[in-house]
């Protein structure tokens, strides 16, 4: 399906070159996957490939985000994104990873500056099993350890956005950090990650969605809405695409393919159609808005 009315920033993407100098413990050994088998992924994914992924679409610009490289190389992994900007055009932004709580961070995010393109960092807090589990709740690089908050705030010290990774059960934690710091710009990825459907998971997402979305320095990357062990179905999916765009307003809202992990179940082309037939009911300027222009501010991109 092919559809140019509306210009496309791809607001998450990921790059890598398993081939390269750059390694990935998670695309090179054999580990569990949560989404199904990720003997696809174990390939190069570069610009040119993305490129033939998304040709149906008016794609402008992307944001490659850090791919889970070996943590010593975090600000190689950057320079390699950088280098793939001058070769191919792509991407038009970077987020890269730091740990925010070790003797080297403020080092770390000093280098990752030097890079024109990094806007912002993706570091994770650690997640527990699910919900209704306490056990990583203060223990270090929990979102109550006193010093991730810390090194937190370097972020927004550095000129630098937040990227926030979290499942939907951590979501109510999330809206704390987020409250400590209000000036901080942080992008809530992957919708929260609902990928478990039944009404009393959802009941917590949405719970933990509309907390977070209080915070209006948050924002919502509308993504990661692949489920294990299901299809992508417009029917599961624009329901969960509509209320999260409900819950934060579409000025808070970009959409983005996460690919090509989420090429495991669905085609980019796919994807952005089902995004485009969600929002069909907004104006033409909210559309635009969901599907470019709140990243280009949100990331400042030059385009």
């Amino acid at each position: 399906m092919q559809d140019h009315n509306y210009r496309i920033v791809d607001a998450h993407h990921h790059l890598w070159d398993i081939h390269g100098n750059i390694r990935y413990p998670w695309l090179t050994h054999d580990e569990w996957a949560f989404m199904g088998d990720y003997c696809a992924l174990k390939r190069d994914y570069l610009p040119p490939e993305y490129k033939r992924d998304s040709a149906l679409h008016n794609v402008v610009g992307t944001v490659a985000i850090e791919a889970e490289c070996d943590r010593s190389q975090q600000v190689e992994e950057a320079l390699w994104f950088a280098k793939m900007a001058q070769q191919h055009g792509m991407p038009n932004a970077i987020v890269a990873h730091a740990w925010v709580d070790t003797p080297q961070t403020e080092e770390i995010l000093a280098r990752l500056c030097e890079i024109p393109l990094v806007r912002g960092i993706r570091s994770k807090p650690v997640i527990s099993s699910g919900p209704g589990d306490q056990s990583v709740r203060g223990k270090p690089r929990s979102m109550q350890d006193p010093a991730w908050i810390k090194g937190v705030g370097l972020f927004q010290q550095y000129g630098l956005s937040f990227d926030l990774r979290l499942p939907w059960w951590h979501l109510e934690e999330g809206a704390e950090v987020a409250s400590m710091y209000p000036d901080l710009q942080i992008v809530l990825n992957h919708t929260g990650y609902p990928w478990d459907r039944r009404p009393a998971s959802l009941e917590i997402w949405r719970k933990g969605m509309h907390e977070i979305a209080k915070r209006p320095n948050v924002h919502c990357k509308v993504s990661g809405l692949c489920v294990p062990g299901q299809p992508w179905t417009d029917e599961a999916n624009i329901p969960i695409i509509q209320e999260a765009i409900q819950i934060f307003g579409p000025e808070r809202c970009m959409f983005a393919s996460n690919f090509p992990v989420d090429g495991l179940k669905v085609t980019w082309d796919r994807m952005y159609c089902t995004f485009k037939q969600a929002i069909k009911a907004y104006s033409p300027k909210q559309q635009q808005d969901m599907l470019a222009d709140n990243a280009i501010r949100f990331y400042r991109l030059s385009l």
